[in-house]
């Protein structure tokens, strides 16, 4: 393959190693097609070493040039037809970018965000179906803690018992527990569970599925109490409180979509009226 790179820029000994003649500084050529200064002048970044900065650089170039002569060939190749299409394409891409670009920061200043808990409860009623689980759910509390730790009957009754003062007891006692969640009001996935506690095994998972289940199990690492409050299993209707930042999302979405509709529909009517916009017959 036939081709000439011509390099035309100096490299100095400073990090910014290209000297700025003017603003149209050829630094490599092409064929016809040129890369300019301006094209790579913000390629290395502050306090890169010369050597890395040259390395850089070189790369950029080189892959730009096999690039552009791949284009070359192409262009050299291809039919008109082919070209025409792909002339289009380029077209369209660009057009589809900058109206995305701009329909976004339309409809970034004008939506409303927030979804109130009343909007979320009746797009919740009306599509229970939908919300089905693919997995488990419990709410539980557990804290994990050495066998021989000097208050553990104490411990035990105030985890079992769980009144507001147990749990502020609990609270202060923690710095003493391997680990611990007191959190027992929300959903968490039994995969999770089971990921986070290694006494959990397949042949006593099941015990994590049983309501109002307190669980004391015992391994070398030390002794694991579980309190499970609540079990939603498999295919089950998925609880309001754990879809809801899925909610939110489903209706923010929607107001997306209303509100791109009212641009469309408003940006061609007021063109119309301002005769930006004509259809001829």
């Amino acid at each position: 393959m036939r081709f000439r790179i011509i390099i035309v820029f100096i490299l100095v000994t400073s990090c910014h190693f290209f000297k700025k003649v003017d603003d149209r500084v050829a630094v490599a050529r092409v064929n016809d097609t040129y890369l300019y200064y301006e094209d790579i002048k913000d390629l290395v970044s502050e306090g890169t070493s010369k050597e890395d900065s040259i390395l850089l650089v070189q790369n950029f170039i080189n892959k730009w040039a096999t690039q552009q002569l791949f284009v070359d060939g192409a262009m050299r190749n291809l039919s008109e037809e082919q070209q025409e299409a792909f002339n289009k394409l380029v077209v369209q891409y660009k057009n589809d970018l900058y109206t995305k670009a701009y329909i976004e920061a339309l409809v970034k200043r004008s939506i409303d965000t927030s979804v109130t808990n009343a909007e979320a409860e009746v797009y919740y009623s009306l599509n229970k179906e939908v919300f089905k689980l693919n997995e488990d759910l419990l709410k539980f509390r557990y804290i994990h803690v050495n066998e021989n730790i000097i208050n553990y009957k104490n411990i035990e009754q105030k985890f079992k018992r769980f009144n507001l003062a147990d749990r502020k007891e609990l609270d202060s006692l923690s710095i003493q527990f391997k680990s611990y969640s007191l959190k027992d009001s929300i959903w968490v996935k039994a995969s999770q569970v089971v990921d986070k506690i290694p006494v959990i095994t397949p042949e006593n998972r099941d015990q994590l599925l049983k309501k109002s289940n307190f669980i004391e199990l015992k391994d070398s690492l030390g002794v694991y109490l579980m309190q499970i409050n609540d079990v939603l299993l498999r295919n089950d209707t998925a609880p309001l409180e754990y879809v809801k930042p899925t909610i939110d999302q489903i209706v923010i979405n929607k107001r997306k979509l209303e509100i791109i509709r009212e641009l469309e529909k408003d940006i061609t009517k007021d063109a119309n009226k301002n005769k930006q916009f004509e259809i001829y017959n």
